[in-house]
């Protein structure tokens, strides 16, 4: 491994911790800003949802552009995205009506989330790119990207707190332009434009055929994370105010919660079965992971529907518990897609899987309102077991030989 492909990794990651910090905290802003001004749990899904949708096509043409253009400069665009969205949040007048306020939001943060996909499968790809097609460094590299990334939204949900508290809602999306700006010059002046850059797919029709794993890792994702988001965007810290909670003490549980599960990812290489050939260990391990993870929703909502006391207290634990198995289960994930993931158009895989990442948010984070209005939590914590039941079938398909891959990564004959 050269030493410039050391560098550039250095650099990506450090540049992601910048971005997630500051999108971590935007997510606690508008939630809290926008619950004490009285907006309702779907509500307030509603208006996470287009940051969500938004980033399904940001990842397709986030991919694609990145193998056109370079992977450096879409970071840059990326970062630059953000920016924009904080500004245009930052004019949100207080003497607007509802409507036009939650419009407002709802656009602003579907520019937030185009800017987080092309952000993230930018700095996914660079990994590919800079680690090479060694299975023990890919592994690794990958595991600490992530958990590390995860661990600095933790930081970001209490940062978000803290900058609400203190230079109130628009103060706080200006320090964070500012914070933003600075990252993005030091993009800028420190990767190589070019970094990435292949032949990018000629239609729609090559953009989307991906190898089976591929396909089959993006499926499996999307109710991954559904499992995660339909409870944790709304039904958690809704239910855990209700029960007497304060903003500060749900904001720091979501902060541990994420940062804890940010520190497991990057330790993940350690607790999962390794092969020589990177699948035919890892394969299996996905799917066993997935299936001890849906087994936890499912006890929580037993037990919350069963009337068992103090489940503003044993809920968050199981949930810990949740963390721990997710993190392991999203950390396989994201190495698997980069094992199937071909090398000339790695960008172009990445942004295809992490477009059914968004879908999965998307879906999650709009069930977590509606199932939450409709029977509480434990309806949001069975649609998680549904989800990961669906995910674990899923993985049961995915192959374990190299050989069912053809050198560029798509399907062999």
């Amino acid at each position: 491994m050269s030493t410039a492909g050391t560098r550039n990794y250095a650099i990506v990651t450090a540049a992601y911790w910048g971005f997630t910090l500051t999108d971590g905290a935007l997510r606690m802003l508008v939630l809290l800003h926008f619950f004490r001004l009285g907006y309702s749990p779907f509500t307030l899904a509603f208006l996470f949802l287009l940051y969500e949708a938004a980033g399904i096509g940001a990842n397709l043409i986030g991919g694609w552009l990145a193998t056109r253009f370079g992977i450096a400069r879409m970071l840059a665009v990326g970062l630059a995205t953000q920016v924009a969205g904080f500004l245009m949040l930052s004019a949100m007048s207080p003497d607007w009506a509802a409507a036009l306020s939650v419009a407002w939001v709802v656009v602003a943060q579907g520019v937030c989330g185009v800017a987080k996909d092309l952000t993230k499968t930018a700095s996914k790809s660079a990994i590919k790119v800079t680690a090479g097609d060694a299975s023990g460094r890919l592994f690794k590299w990958v595991a600490f990207f992530t958990g590390s990334k995860n661990a600095m939204k933790g930081a970001g949900f209490f940062l978000g707190g803290l900058l609400l508290e203190a230079l109130g809602f628009r103060g706080a999306l200006w320090a964070m332009a500012a914070m933003l700006l600075l990252v993005l010059a030091g993009v800028v002046l420190s990767l190589p434009p070019l970094m990435g850059r292949a032949k990018a797919s000629k239609s729609a029709k090559e953009l989307f055929a991906k190898n089976r794993g591929v396909n089959l890792l993006a499926a499996a994702r999307v109710f991954l994370f559904g499992a995660r988001d339909v409870w944790f965007v709304v039904g958690l810290p809704v239910f855990l105010y209700a029960s007497g909670w304060t903003f500060t003490m749900v904001g720091a549980f979501l902060a541990v919660w994420t940062i804890g599960y940010g520190v497991i990812q990057a330790s993940a290489p350690a607790l999962v079965a390794r092969s020589a050939d990177g699948l035919s260990a890892e394969v299996p391990a996905a799917r066993s992971w997935s299936l001890a993870l849906a087994a936890v929703p499912l006890a929580l909502a037993a037990g919350m529907l069963a009337g068992l006391p103090r489940a503003d207290l044993f809920v968050p634990v199981g949930l810990c518990l949740f963390g721990v198995l997710f993190a392991v289960n999203s950390s396989v994930h994201s190495y698997l897609v980069l094992a199937y993931a071909g090398s000339e158009k790695a960008a172009e895989d990445v942004g295809f899987y992490y477009a059914a990442n968004a879908a999965g948010r998307f879906m999650g984070t709009l069930l977590s309102g509606l199932l939450y209005a409709w029977a509480g939590l434990p309806a949001c914590l069975l649609g998680a077991a549904a989800m990961l039941a669906a995910c674990w079938v899923i993985t049961l398909a995915l192959p374990t030989r190299r050989d069912a891959v053809s050198a560029d990564g798509r399907a062999s004959a």
